[in-house]
């Protein structure tokens, strides 16, 4: 709380400013006509907002007021009002969500905690189609990417999704969904530049093949500067990134076919810390990222009540991760159907078959044996909701069995209570089990950690450390057991209120057993040999599951329209994780042992959204996150400002003001890959977008 206090006085002074720039909006002549917008949200009030259906918690359209569970849409007028430029950035906006942006494409994102570059318990989609990594865990954000202002919305559930999605929907689940084809008919240019945000531009035009077909082509690409490093110097990590799409719509009678994929090149550079102590300077990898993915979804709507969807995927992705290249490819295919049984009965059953090949180039620092390899995993669900009273209580229960060839049979059950017993109150609870399967990076790996300075005292040797991590196929699934309570009040058309406590009960999570220090022999010795010319020892180190953790939490988000012309949005978010885990290793451990210092205990979000004329908008959005103590990186609040100007109906310019409050601060650091550590800028931008028919 020490970091709190020393905000305090900015912290409310800028909340003051923030609501008295908004009252004075209000006061303005209401004579001023609804300035044009890309989307109808402003002229909905809340208890319209409330009835968006969200598709991510049943994997079936549902009433947002009606989920039995922890759920945030960020629409796409929420990201063209943000001035967010990466998905990353627009998940900020959601409660419970922590990210941290270690350089210029490096983040870390979780859903209540556990964060870190590879962030292993958080699933996320694109349009259905899931980015987990199989070799490392966690995503590599610097991959996904979408045109912008083709996100429709981006569904986030907070809490186990692993009944519906399967494995590793642990903490979360994050669903990026972008529109149809028919909704993005015409050409659309947007270009700009800054500071930072040094260069961008993309295009996208959208037409009819015949009546019942659409399609949409894409292009886009930007340049970002470097980060700082905590001595003033450049991070020297510029981020130059080119991708393209199409999507391809087609709607006949019952059925809706998607045909859509996607291409991308990512150069990047990087600078790692010093392998040894003694050596001076930094590494610098020059490295590139490239890629695509093609999916096929099939839709058919019996009825209101009944539906069956077929979807496959491939997905191939080349990268190196400083210094470590590998190369990735996913295969998934997927059936899903739902039907009623009776009046009382919805039920949807599915199965799924995902296949992976990874393949790595072994490196002095990190190696894989074997270096290739196939992964498999072969999963089935089934859920029915029961109405237990009409319009007001539903109970659902579901179960998941999963089989993979690196841990076995998995079971992921979930229970789930809803009781509505009026239009503006809602209560839920919910029950559930997930699992964190092992990555080839626990099983198959070593990793060369550095090199520590002799230990006399301790090896009788005046030979220098070092310590090499070694995987292991005994290395199993970490489990999750999480309650949750929410409740979701509408005071009238103008106010809402969403309030949600949890409770996780993690176990067997990865830690760290040590072996006893010895001389090195083999590949070992001839590490060491090459990169300081003499001998050593080396202290074997091995992943186990031997951790544990209680984290338990609220999350608060409520939603105002003072208005019709002004938009309020507060989210506040609480965390406290407690782990026990090989206490020789808590201090260097984020994923573990540190992670109840890893992850903000606190964090607030306030946005005002603001007509100042029918063609001029204001938007404001403050930020405050505590301390992580593990990095010794301090709270900090900021501010992000953006001012859209729409001369005429089809043209709008857009300045946009990042991290305006100080030259530059510290958000997050790597883990587990030594990039330096740097801060994030403060960024001014300004562009045009313009779109035609």
């Amino acid at each position: 709380m020490a970091g709190m206090a020393s905000v305090n006085p900015v912290f409310f002074a800028l909340l003051a400013l923030f609501f008295c720039v908004g009252m004075t909006v209000q006061t303005r002549s209401e004579a001023n006509n609804a300035i044009n917008r890309d989307s109808n949200l402003f002229h909905m009030d809340l208890e319209e907002l409330m009835a968006i259906e969200v598709v991510s918690v049943a994997k079936r359209k549902q009433k947002l007021d009606e989920t039995p569970a922890a759920v945030f849409v960020i629409t796409g007028d929420d990201i063209r009002r943000s001035g967010a430029t990466s998905i990353p950035e627009a998940l900020r906006m959601a409660p419970g969500v922590q990210v941290g942006r270690i350089g210029a494409d490096k983040w870390s994102v979780s859903i209540r905690g556990f964060n870190g570059r590879f962030s292993n318990k958080l699933l996320v989609l694109i349009d259905g189609r899931s980015v987990y990594t199989p070799l490392s865990s966690g995503v590599i954000w610097s991959q996904q990417d979408v045109f912008m202002e083709d996100i429709e919305r981006i569904e986030i559930v907070r809490g186990p999704g692993a009944t519906l999605w399967g494995v590793n929907a642990v903490n979360g689940v994050i669903n990026i969904l972008t529109r149809n084809a028919a909704k993005t008919q015409g050409a659309l240019v947007t270009a700009g530049g800054g500071s930072f945000e040094e260069g961008f531009v993309g295009a996208r035009y959208g037409g009819k093949i015949s009546e019942s077909t659409a399609f949409r082509v894409y292009a886009k690409g930007f340049k970002r500067d470097n980060t700082t490093t905590l001595s003033g110097n450049s991070a020297q990590d510029n981020w130059r990134s080119a991708r393209a799409g199409f999507r391809v719509d087609h709607t006949h009678d019952r059925d809706e076919l998607t045909l859509q994929g996607d291409i991308f090149v990512n150069d990047i550079s990087d600078a790692l810390l010093p392998f040894s102590a003694s050596a001076t300077g930094l590494d610098i990898i020059q490295r590139k990222e490239f890629g695509g993915n093609i999916r096929l979804r099939w839709d058919r709507k019996y009825s209101d009540r009944s539906a069956l969807m077929f979807q496959t995927y491939y997905d191939r992705v080349q990268n190196q991760l400083a210094p470590q290249a590998r190369h990735v490819e996913s295969f998934d295919v997927e059936l899903q159907h739902r039907f009623p049984v009776l009046d009382k009965h919805d039920v949807s059953w599915g199965l799924n078959y995902r296949l992976f090949h990874t393949q790595a180039l072994n490196t002095l620092i990190t190696s894989f044996t074997p270096q290739s390899r196939l992964n498999y995993f072969v999963s089935g669900f089934v859920r029915d909701e029961i109405e237990l009273l009409p319009d007001q209580l539903k109970f659902s229960l579901g179960v998941r069995l999963d089989y993979n060839n690196l841990s076995g049979i998995e079971v992921q059950p979930n229970a789930r209570l809803m009781w509505k017993p009026d239009s503006r109150n809602s209560l839920w609870a919910s029950v559930s089990r997930a699992v964190r399967t092992p990555a080839r990076g626990e099983q198959d790996v070593m990793i060369s950690m550095g090199i520590l300075p002799p230990q006399p005292g301790m090896t009788g040797s005046s030979l220098p450390i070092m310590p090499v991590v070694f995987g292991s196929n005994r290395f199993k699934s970490e489990t999750l057991l999480a309650y949750e309570l929410g409740y979701r009040h509408q005071f009238n058309n103008q106010a809402s209120l969403d309030i949600t406590g949890f409770f996780n009960d993690y176990d067997r999570l990865r830690d760290f057993g040590a072996g006893a220090i010895q001389p090195a022999s083999g590949m070992h010795r001839d590490l060491f040999l090459s990169v300081l010319q003499q001998d050593h020892l080396m202290l074997p180190l091995f992943f186990n599951n031997s951790g544990s953790a209680h984290a338990y939490g609220a999350e608060i988000s409520m939603d105002w329209l003072p208005h019709e012309k002004w938009r309020l949005q507060a989210n506040y978010s609480y965390l406290t994780i407690n782990t026990r885990s090989n206490p020789a290793f808590a201090e260097i451990d984020a994923s573990t042992g540190g992670a109840g210092k890893a992850s903000p205990h606190h964090q607030v979000s306030l946005r005002s959204l603001f007509d100042l004329s029918d063609r001029l908008q204001f938007n404001l959005w403050l930020r405050y996150v505590s301390a992580l103590s593990f990095y010794n990186i301090p709270g900090y609040v900021t501010m992000d400002a953006n001012m859209t100007w729409r001369p005429i109906k089809n043209i709008e310019f857009f300045l946009v003001g990042q991290n305006l409050f100080s030259q530059q601060h510290r958000e997050a650091q790597s883990d587990f890959i030594a990039t330096v550590p740097s801060a994030v800028p403060r960024g001014i931008y300004t562009g045009v977008r313009w779109e035609f028919r």
